[in-house]
């Protein structure tokens, strides 16, 4: 059903991650660039430093949070859609922030859904 990228990067430039407004073009340029459906997005600015947003897409998710003062941004792009979207966004996010190390997790979602299969509600979930 998708893909889901879970990413740590470290060693970030803590002055392109302390400001949300640095960050925002960042983004939703990955948005843009991944060819991914924007509905909304909203970006929080933390004091003295440091960020979080989401972009909430037709395909799923976008975000990420900051600690600047660690140089770290941890991520999380998940698509329902082309998996080519997710890992495009994802290297145009790397492309401009520079990380000096990265770890990466890659999940495949809903890979045992099949068309046959019902959902059973479990005997204590059945109403009389």
């Amino acid at each position: 059903m998708g893909v889901q990228i879970l990413a740590d990067l470290y060693g970030v430039d803590p002055d392109a991650i302390s400001e949300a407004e640095r960050l925002f073009p960042i983004i939703e340029g990955a948005v843009k660039e991944g060819k991914l459906t924007k509905i909304s997005s909203d970006y929080y600015q933390f004091q003295p430093k440091g960020a979080s947003g989401i972009v909430l897409l037709a395909e799923s998710h976008l975000s990420f949070h900051t600690w600047p003062e660690h140089g770290l941004v941890t991520l999380d792009i998940y698509t329902c859609g082309d998996p080519k979207s997710a890992e495009v966004a994802f290297a145009y996010i790397l492309d401009r922030l520079k990380p000096t190390a990265v770890d990466t997790k890659r999940l495949k979602r809903g890979v045992s859904i099949k068309e046959e299969v019902k959902a059973i509600k479990p005997q204590h979930l059945l109403v009389p």
